[in-house]
């Protein structure tokens, strides 16, 4: 295999795990999208213009990153930056 060939499967491939690994965590029965609570890279999507999906929040605590928790354990969740909300801040 000539050596282009492999750089541009190697690329093909590292730009599929990319939007793979980015793509949203499917809806959890039971549970609810809490924004605000979810530690950098931990979080299981986003909302709003700039931001991305599961996984890529570079900011603890970001009021646009959201991550699943238990239905109506939501609004109690404290964290150094305030309550998690149920709707994007």
């Amino acid at each position: 295999m000539k050596i282009a060939n492999i750089a541009m499967v190697g690329a093909a491939t590292a730009l599929v795990s990319t939007a793979t690994l980015a793509a949203p965590v499917k809806p959890q029965p039971g549970q609810e999208k809490c924004f605000g609570i979810s530690l950098a890279g931990k979080n299981d999507c986003a909302a709003g213009a700039g931001t991305s999906c599961a996984g890529t929040s570079t900011v603890d605590y970001d009021p646009v990153h959201w991550k699943y928790v238990a239905k109506g354990s939501c609004e109690g969740m404290k964290t150094p930056k305030g309550h998690g909300m149920l709707t994007p801040m």
